[in-house]
């Protein structure tokens, strides 16, 4: 599998390990985390949750305007890893939240919370642009989209390992501190605080029940009540010095290894003069290669703002509707990666078979496929959802305990929903960056790249509107909504496919995948 790759990208995967690390922290906690802390609603936690994932991806275009304008791609990505870090120490120290200090513990959250998306926006799409630009070397071109199915399995090894750190920090210091895991007791905590003398009679007996359950002292209900919020969080803010360690690791191997990496593409010295028809020419094909770029963005961002409903909805999903007594739901946010590692070899041995035959798939053509598989996730997620006749997430907690545990799923129906949205990944994700290599003037790769990721920014910034619906509609309504999403963005990609393979000379012989 890594035959006739250049010898960089294992150690530019491997730098990429402790930002991936970070990320699935943020992607498994950060919604609950926020309402667990600050007693916030799922949609104000959404939406926080919305701009700092658009931040990582906007400011990605920011660090690739600083890597291309002072040509120092490296020096920008070792910014990038401090960066992030001062933002994960940030996070990690624990202090309770009352009503006397959210005034200015949330904004500070938030602030740390800056720092890690702009720490990524210097680091995440300056790497890329270096992994692409291994591959400008005509040897290895044909190996372009390999090189980043490989580069995607590496980083997201840190992915895989790290949705079962927070649950595991949580829990041992609730254990330490004479009480159990309840992943609805938080927000039961909050109301009682906030509003006890007004909480409806079933919601009090639920929640001495499960204080009982877990450990706490039911005859101060108050006191107990706070005393959990405060251990519960601050299991969680352990795991954000498990991302300053990941940080660490990272900036260790990339500064060990920067120097068999690839440097910028230097503005040649040699004055070449051009004809009128020449300069027409170049000027025209490199419109053209913009104008396919930012078609394939749009579809990005469609993709993206269905994809990460896997740290909005989806989580809440996780927990709300499917039966995770064993299971903490942020654990559920590991699957994803799992399938990355263990998919993209067999997707990449299906690619070199057809391309052996004779029939080979444009990027384009892949792309387009991953979204009608994407759409496929959630129309099975819609008709499970529809057979079970579930109502809105806010309906379904006003049920009695009893009948809505009653109606839970298993297990099961996550483990499928992200087996077709993980292929739908491997057919997008690492092949839009592959593309982008391929279309993107060689002095603006940084800048591309960052388009690349802005794409995906547009698309976190909607993520809010899938929690809404979540919450105000049927269940089934909710995926429909981005199962038709899916399937509108595959029938646009196709229409454009051919015009797309002449931009990028994709219609070319079978690539080798070795």
């Amino acid at each position: 599998m890594f035959k006739n790759h250049p010898k960089g990208l294992i150690p530019a995967a491997l730098s990429n390990m402790g930002e991936r690390f970070g990320y699935y922290i943020m992607n498994a906690v950060l919604v609950l985390f926020l309402c667990s802390k600050f007693g916030l609603s799922e949609e104000s936690s959404t939406l926080i949750y919305s701009f700092f994932y658009a931040g990582i991806y906007v400011l990605s275009l920011v660090g690739g305007l600083i890597a291309d304008k002072l040509r120092n791609y490296k020096g920008t990505i070792t910014s990038g890893l401090i960066v992030m870090a001062v933002g994960y120490v940030m996070l990690s120290i624990p202090i309770l939240s009352t009503s006397e200090t959210i005034g200015w513990l949330l904004p500070l959250t938030c602030v740390a919370l800056f720092f890690i998306a702009f720490g990524n926006g210097l680091f995440k799409g300056n790497l890329q642009a270096i992994v692409g630009q291994m591959y400008d070397d005509p040897k290895y071109e044909k190996y372009r989209d390999s090189g980043f199915q490989i580069f995607y399995v590496f980083i997201n090894i840190g992915g895989l390992i790290a949705p079962f750190v927070a649950p595991l920090l949580r829990s041992w210091w609730l254990n330490s501190n004479g009480l159990t895991y309840d992943a609805s007791l938080p927000a039961l905590c909050h109301q009682y605080i906030n509003d006890g003398a007004n909480m409806a009679a079933a919601q009090l007996t639920n929640l001495n029940e499960l204080m009982t359950k877990v450990g706490g002292n039911i005859s101060d209900l108050s006191a107990s009540c706070s005393q959990y919020l405060e251990v519960f969080n601050t299991g969680v803010h352990y795991s954000f010095i498990a991302s300053v360690a990941a940080m660490a690791i990272s900036l260790t191997i990339f500064l060990a290894t920067k120097k068999i990496l690839p440097n910028p593409v230097k503005k040649s010295a040699e004055i070449v003069n051009y004809t009128a028809e020449e300069k027409a020419q170049m000027a025209k094909e490199i419109k053209q290669r913009i104008y396919a770029l930012f078609a394939v963005l749009g579809i990005a961002v469609m993709f993206w703002w269905s994809f990460h409903q896997n740290g909005t909805s989806l989580s809440l999903f996780a927990r709300d509707f499917v039966v995770t007594k064993s299971i903490a739901p942020e654990i559920w946010q590991a699957v994803n990666p799992f399938f990355v590692i263990a998919l993209t070899p067999i997707i990449m041995w299906f690619f070199g078979a057809l391309g052996k035959r004779g029939k080979q798939i444009s990027t384009p053509r892949k792309i387009a496929i991953g979204m009608g598989i994407a759409g496929i996730a959630y129309l099975f997620l819609m008709i499970v959802s529809s057979m079970n006749g579930f109502p809105s997430a806010t309906e379904f907690r006003g049920m009695d305990a009893m009948t809505s545990e009653g109606l839970k799923l298993g297990p099961w129906v996550l483990i499928v929903m992200y087996f077709f949205m993980t292929v739908a990944e491997l057919f997008i994700s690492p092949l839009g960056l592959s593309f982008v290599s391929k279309v993107a003037p060689k002095h603006l790769q940084g800048l591309c790249q960052g388009l690349w990721l802005a794409a995906t920014a547009l698309g976190n910034l909607l993520l809010w509107i899938g929690p809404l619906m979540y919450n105000k509609w049927a269940i089934w309504e909710c995926w429909l909504v981005f199962a038709i999403v899916c399937v509108i963005s595959m029938g646009v990609m196709l229409a454009m496919v051919k015009w797309l393979e002449r931009v990028t000379g994709d219609k070319k012989p079978a690539e080798i995948t070795e």
